[in-house]
This record gives C-alpha cells, structure tokens and sequence, in this order.
C-alpha cells in the first residue's frame, strides 16, 4: 500500500513538472512539447544535484524507478498507435517531384552527417564516449540518431501555425516517408547488437511477420461485424485494441527487439475510417498521459548512469551537424524539386524538428548498450535544440519574406 502511494503521489509529481514546462514554452514561444521534455528528463539531474544520492535513492528507490520504467514504455507503446495510424495523412499526397526529392535529401544528407558524428565518436572521442559497442551497430546508430523527424511533434507545430503554406504538407509527408527507413536501420543495429548478422536476420523476420500481421489484421477488423463493435462500443474496443498494443510491444520486446515495432504494427493494421480513428484516439489519448513518465524515468537513467563530464565538444559537432543535415538537406530537395526559396527554407527548418522521435531512438540506442551516457546527452541536447529552434527560425523566415515583398513593392 505504502509503494502505491509512493508511486501515485511521483506520477503527480511528474504530471505537475510537465505541465511547468509547457507554460515556460509557451512563454518563450516554444512548442510546448519543448518545455514538457526539457523539465521532464531533467527532473532526475536536478534532484540528485540537489539533494545528494541518500535522498535521491529515497524519493526514487530501485524498485519504483522499474515500475515507472514499465509504465513510461506501456504509455509510449499506446501513444505511437495514434501516431502510426495516422502516418499516411496530410495535405499533398505521396506522389509529386518534391517530395521525393526532399525526402532523399532530409534523410541521405542527415545520415551523411551522422556518419561524419560517428567518425569523431570512434577516432577522436573519449574513451568513456565511444563505449564499447560494436563498431558497424554505433555506426548505424548514430545515422539514424542524425536522419530522423519527430513526426507528432511536428504535427503539433504545424497546428499551431496556418502560414507555412505549401511547406506544412511537404514536410509532414517527407517526414513520414524518412522515418520509416530509419526505423527499419535502428532495427538492423539493435539486431547487429543483439546477435550479430543473425539478430539482424531476426530483426527483419520480426518485420516481416509483423507486416503480414498487420495486413491481416486490417482485414479482419474491416468486418462489418467487428467495425460496428468498434463504432457502438469505443471505449471497450480501445481497451482490447491497448491490451492487443501492449501484448505485441512485449512479444517484440522478449525477440530482443524494441518494443516500440509492436506498435507500429498495431498502428498500421488499425482501418482508417472514423469509428476505428476514434477508438485510436482513446487509445493514443491514455498512452499520451504517460509519455512524461518515460521522460522522467529517462532523466533518471541517466543522471545515475555514471556521466563522468559533460561533453561539451560532442554536443557542439552534433549541434552543427545536425543543423547542417536536416535544414540543408530538406532545403536543398525543395529547391531541387522545383520550390522557391521560402518554402524550401521552412521545410528545411520543419524538417529539423526531432522531439519526441528522436528521444525514443536515443532511449533505445542507450537502453541497448549502444550510446554511452555521454553520446546520449550530446545527442539528446542536440535534439532539444533543434526542435525548439522550429519556432524562431519559422518566424524570422516569415520576417524575411515580408521585408522582401515591401521592398519589392517600393
């Protein structure tokens, strides 16, 4: 009884922390999932900083901190079923020049980059920042950590904002289209780490198994039988359509995989008609109202993790070339698809928004063995930069393009 109290007064506790930081970004004109992951991960830091490991140990024991660790990844697992059922929508469509092209260039230039990171991390890094992990798995990994967008995150932002114009469409379309092949590599290095080639192997029947699950699966529940159940009874659907998610996450998870491919096959397989849209939002609803928990359990991780100094020459290179990837390579698609000059500069800058994504590649790569503690701070200071400068640059564009028409005009 005394730990479920425990664990309920932390989980408002943390609900408190991540309401804080929206305020603070929507002050600072951030998006507000900015502030929430910001105070969420630095929770733990600044508590054992603070108060010393004696108290820290206290607030946060061993057993709490596993039990939290489990519920963070459920929410994540429930919220990225929304996130994936709605991958394929937005304005623009999946044909057309530019998207193609910005696609290619906002994931090949970005893995360019990453592998340029990768090469500092394994010949001028520090040793307690390179770590130990295979050399062709951290590879891979650092390249996705650099190609990937944060596609709600994004979403989010573009919501809030209705004067990008053609660029909102493109962006969220080329998003969807670069995460997809990152997922597949963050699979291949998680399988390199694993077992070698043949956890690659796995990895990739565990893909494919869970593709013709899904498709299967979308055909059973475009019955008419089971699409009225899900449109007279929403909420008892969402509940066996959670359970269904969490039961795919730990099956993936017990492979050596991440959990997080159960619920993209749960996702997919989902019909997107407006009864089965509105059971996954339950759905995603409730795994949202967890996700803070996962950045906090994350903060947590790695504030006891062992990070010896802050590497402030890591975060620096990984700043720049991520900067230098994502707006330079989403810029130079638009313009190579046949995009003026402002629209492909919002693209680069809406490109460049990690979040969340990012985050959960991170966690991975580190729960995995792949990232040291120093790597993952670099990169997840990297992320939180890139994603809160979205707001900023999106406006002195606009400033920009305005200055120029005025003086046109004159």
């Amino acid at each position: 009884m005394q730990n479920a109290l425990h664990l309920v007064a932390l989980l408002v506790a943390f609900y408190v922390v991540a309401a804080l930081g929206r305020v603070l970004a929507r002050a600072m004109r951030m998006p507000t999932v900015v502030g929430e992951i910001a105070l969420s991960i630095l929770l733990g830091p600044v508590l054992l900083a603070a108060f010393g490991e004696d108290l820290f140990t206290a607030v946060l024991p061993k057993d709490v901190t596993a039990t939290l660790k489990q519920v963070g990844e459920a929410g994540l697992v429930l919220f990225l079923v929304g996130v994936v059922h709605h991958l394929d929508r937005g304005a623009g469509g999946w044909r057309g020049r530019a998207l193609g092209r910005i696609s290619f260039g906002a994931f090949v230039v970005p893995l360019l980059t990453g592998l340029a990171f990768a090469a500092w991390t394994l010949w001028l890094a520090p040793a307690d920042v390179r770590g130990t992990a295979p050399v062709v798995a951290l590879v891979i990994m650092l390249a996705v950590s650099m190609s990937v967008t944060a596609v709600p995150v994004l979403a989010r932002i573009l919501e809030e904002r209705s004067d990008l114009g053609r660029a909102s469409g493109l962006s969220m379309m080329a998003s969807v289209l670069i995460d997809t092949p990152a997922w597949l590599l963050l699979a291949v290095a998680l399988g390199l780490t694993a077992g070698g080639l043949g956890g690659v192997w796995l990895a990739f029947a565990t893909i494919a198994v869970g593709a013709l699950l899904a498709v299967g699966g979308n055909r059973v529940l475009r019955n008419a039988a089971v699409a009225g159940t899900a449109s007279d009874r929403p909420r008892t659907t969402a509940l066996v359509l959670g359970v269904v998610a969490l039961g795919a996450g730990a099956a993936v998870h017990s492979l050596g995989l991440t959990a997080i491919f159960g619920a993209f096959v749960v996702g997919m397989m989902v019909p997107k008609d407006e009864a089965w849209s509105r059971v996954v939002g339950l759905v995603g609803k409730v795994g949202r109202a967890f996700v803070p928990v996962f950045f906090v359990v994350a903060g947590v991780t790695l504030s006891t993790s062992g990070v010896t100094a802050f590497p402030w020459a890591g975060v620096a290179l990984a700043l720049v070339l991520g900067i230098v990837g994502k707006v330079g390579g989403g810029y130079a698609g638009a313009r190579w698809g046949g995009e003026d000059e402002v629209t492909s500069l919002r693209v680069g800058v809406l490109v460049n928004t990690r979040g969340l994504t990012e985050i959960v590649v991170l966690q991975v790569g580190f729960a995995a063995g792949l990232l040291t503690p120093g790597l993952f701070v670099a990169l997840l200071v990297m992320a939180l930069v890139t994603t809160a400068l979205t707001g900023p640059l999106l406006d002195l564009i606009t400033r920009r393009a305005g200055a120029a028409r005025e003086e046109v005009v004159v």
